[in-house]
């Protein structure tokens, strides 16, 4: 395909519709539960306005070029990233038009020099915006990823961002439900707090895959906010095994997809967009 990424078998989109559903956590915990298993792994950091995977590795500084213009990624806990977070302060405001973020976020999956990578996963923007349009139209996507919240309000939203993969032709490896249920640390009660069921429901619906059920824990936050994720400080805990699970769930379904096109002796057609 003529617009593969250099050095990258797989590029998954994960993305949620809503911001504050703890999509670019979940995205960083599963990038580690891939590379737990011995695969190559990257990030790109493609929410450009409110980039936070520099945070939730630990890395800042700017990254290294060659020859002045290729990338070169930053790797944190042994993740190869990229991020604009990298290329601007942390406190300024990324204010740019369409057309300029769809040249940045070029640059960020083209222009860096990423090595031999098995899965690159895209940390999405909320929304469906530029940068999802672009990541369908120019770049071979392997398949999507949704994340929400039980919550009515985030599945609404959700539910926009997994049409959209389908309108352009982009297929949907699943559903992850976060901040599924929450566990008092004093009581032991189970509460669902957003609500119960609704990933489920929507999966079932758009005839996706359940993908995991991910908890309201307090330790997968301080993990993001330290750059310390949980499968670096507890890598044979309950959570990590919760998004290792779900991170095997993920290869399935790309596997599937890789003997479907073999079986029909085709690739992924590049899809168009149009407006009607």
């Amino acid at each position: 395909m003529s617009n593969a990424v250099p050095g990258v078998k797989h590029l998954i989109a994960v993305a949620s519709g809503k911001g504050g559903v703890g999509k670019s956590t979940t995205t960083t915990n599963l990038a580690m539960a891939l590379a737990s298993t011995g695969a190559r792994v990257g990030i790109v950091d493609a929410d450009l306005y409110g980039p936070s995977q520099p945070r939730m590795l630990n890395l800042s500084g700017l990254p290294d070029t060659t020859g002045g213009k290729i990338l070169e990624p930053m790797v944190g806990h042994g993740i190869q990233t990229m991020s604009i977070g990298f290329l601007v302060d942390e406190e300024s405001p990324i204010i740019w038009r369409g057309p300029m973020i769809t040249q940045a976020l070029t640059r960020l999956v083209y222009e860096t020099r990423w090595d031999n990578l098995d899965y690159l996963i895209v940390d999405m923007p909320p929304g469906t915006g530029d940068i999802h349009l672009t990541m369908a139209q120019k770049m071979p996507v392997s398949g999507a990823v949704i994340v929400t919240t039980p919550q009515d309000v985030a599945l609404l939203d959700a539910r926009k961002g997994l049409k959209m993969f389908v309108k352009v032709n982009v297929p949907v490896l699943g559903i992850i439900e976060n901040m599924s249920t929450h566990i008092c640390g004093k009581c032991g009660n189970e509460e669902h707090i957003f609500g119960e069921g609704g990933a489920r429901k929507m999966a079932e619906e758009a005839g996706t895959e359940l993908l995991g059920e991910l908890p309201l824990d307090i330790r997968i936050r301080t993990g993001s906010d330290s750059g310390q994720p949980v499968l670096v400080t507890d890598p044979k805990g309950d959570l990590a095994a919760a998004y290792q699970a779900i991170a095997s769930r993920i290869v399935r379904e790309l596997e599937a997809l890789e003997t479907e096109k073999v079986t029909h002796g085709g690739s992924q057609i590049m899809p168009k967009i149009v407006m009607e």
